[in-house]
């Protein structure tokens, strides 16, 4: 049973409202597409005000896609700052997954007007400020729940834009993720250049693949 709106609002934001009874400035910072075979990771550095609060703020993968985009919208009209920090996918393949999320966030972070940084299950990264990992942050954090939802509509955005380019993928509907109809057309077409070298070896004979033979 889904709990009322108010409530959930009221749950969300008991680690940010003794933040803000404290009087520190801290922001919330998140990823999406971590786990992909292809496009790239986008994070989300929000530093949201104790008011107005946004009815309906939660983790973005419970919210519906109408849903989280309207919330992106008010986001970035309330929020006294909003950073997006992109690594691509020849970044992930570079330096792994972690790190690229790593250095997205510094990214997505400079700027911001804090010295308090919530982090979803992520910790020792260098930023201007402290830092605090909080596992199942998106669930339990109104500004990392915040920024959950601007990274996954910005990455959202971004593979309906490859999808344009690249049409065979169908990453309009999976965004990149490893679905049958994904893994089918991987081998069917093999890679184009946003899809991870490190993350598709078991699916394609990837050192026949240059990265720049793109199939559109």
């Amino acid at each position: 049973m889904r709990k009322d709106p108010k409530e959930r609002l009221q749950e969300i934001t008991q680690i940010d409202a003794q933040l803000w009874q404290a009087g520190r400035a801290f922001a919330g910072i998140d990823e999406a597409g971590r786990g992909p075979l292809a496009g790239p990771v986008a994070t989300a550095c929000v530093v949201m005000p104790g008011a107005p609060l946004l009815l309906g703020v939660d983790d973005s993968k419970k919210l519906s896609e109408k849903k989280r985009e309207a919330l992106f919208e008010s986001i970035r009209e309330t929020a006294l700052f909003v950073g997006v920090g992109i690594a691509t996918a020849e970044e992930i393949d570079e330096m792994n997954i972690l790190r690229a999320t790593k250095r997205a966030m510094q990214r997505a972070a400079q700027g911001a007007p804090c010295d308090l940084f919530l982090i979803d299950a992520v910790d020792q990264i260098d930023l201007s400020g402290e830092v605090r990992g909080i596992v199942h942050g998106d669930a339990l954090c109104y500004s990392i729940a915040a920024a959950s939802i601007v990274a996954k509509v910005t990455r959202d955005r971004m593979m309906r834009e490859l999808d344009e380019r690249y049409p065979q993928y169908g990453f309009q509907k999976h965004k990149g993720y490893g679905t049958k109809a994904h893994i089918e057309a991987l081998k069917a077409f093999g890679p184009c250049p946003e899809h991870r070298r490190s993350f598709i070896g078991h699916f394609v004979d990837v050192s026949r693949c240059a990265r720049g033979e793109a199939q559109a």
